[in-house]
């Protein structure tokens, strides 16, 4: 085992960090294939969160299950003062979210982005 893998992924200490400050929530999840400058969006989802022990072993395991070849993945907490929200709306928000992240992928910066390792990303603007 490398020391890098020995260490908690930062996607571990993000959710722990957003659990203690909204408890249960909603996320939206986008997975994307990230080649050179290219970032295609290839699936999304939402799912409700309840407790922080999920690892990113587990989550990258349950995200492999997709059935596509994905090198980073963004998660989008809902906004709500009640927990996880109700399907409708969670589908709603994922809806207007994939129509904004096709115009613009530098919204995934608004998420939190991850790599295939449970570190943090950022997408920047190439100049061409």
């Amino acid at each position: 085992m490398s020391i890098f893998e020995s260490r908690p992924a930062l996607f571990d200490k993000w959710l722990m960090a957003e659990y203690r400050r909204r408890d249960d929530f909603t996320a939206l999840v986008v997975l994307v294939s990230i080649e050179g400058t290219a970032i295609d969006l290839l699936r999304s989802t939402f799912m409700n969160v309840i407790g922080d022990d999920m690892r990113w072993r587990e989550m990258r395991d349950l995200l492999d299950g997709s059935g596509v070849k994905w090198n980073g993945v963004a998660f989008f907490p809902v906004d709500s003062i009640t927990g996880p929200v109700n399907n409708d709306l969670a589908r709603s928000k994922l809806r207007e979210l994939e129509t904004a992240l096709r115009e613009d992928r530098r919204l995934l910066n608004k998420g939190h982005f991850f790599d295939r390792k449970g570190r943090r990303m950022k997408v920047e603007e190439v100049m061409h």
